[in-house]
């Protein structure tokens, strides 16, 4: 099994900071593309940014330039910027992870990210 623990969300004013983190641990022989979601109330979830193990990145086109994400092993990071109402939004990652039984995208628990205006 594999799991992924969220952390670094919280309440932030607009135009202000945070830094996600997503740590993934267990029965981890490789993981190809980590990524950051985000499920906003009423809407559905959406991409973010991805990042694959040989580092290539990919953003949602509205948060280019704001957002920022980086990896290191199996950690994923996700530097936010110039924060807008708009983002608030619970954030998850995921993973695609090969352990010794299957190949399986797996997910976080979700950290709540509220920006007040």
């Amino acid at each position: 099994q594999v799991h992924l623990v969220e952390s670094g969300g919280g309440l932030v004013q607009a135009g202000g900071s945070l830094r996600l983190a997503c740590a993934a641990s267990g029965s981890i022989l490789s993981i190809n593309t980590m990524g950051w979601y985000r499920q906003a109330p009423g809407k559905q979830r959406e991409s973010v940014a991805t990042v694959t193990s040989s580092g290539n990145t990919n953003y949602a086109d509205s948060l280019k330039g704001r957002f920022t994400i980086s990896r290191e092993e199996n950690t994923v990071y996700l530097q936010m910027n110039s924060l807008k109402p708009e983002d608030t939004a619970v954030y998850y990652c995921n993973a695609e992870a090969r352990t010794w039984s299957y190949d399986k995208t797996f997910w976080g628990q979700g950290t709540q990210v509220t920006v007040s205006s």
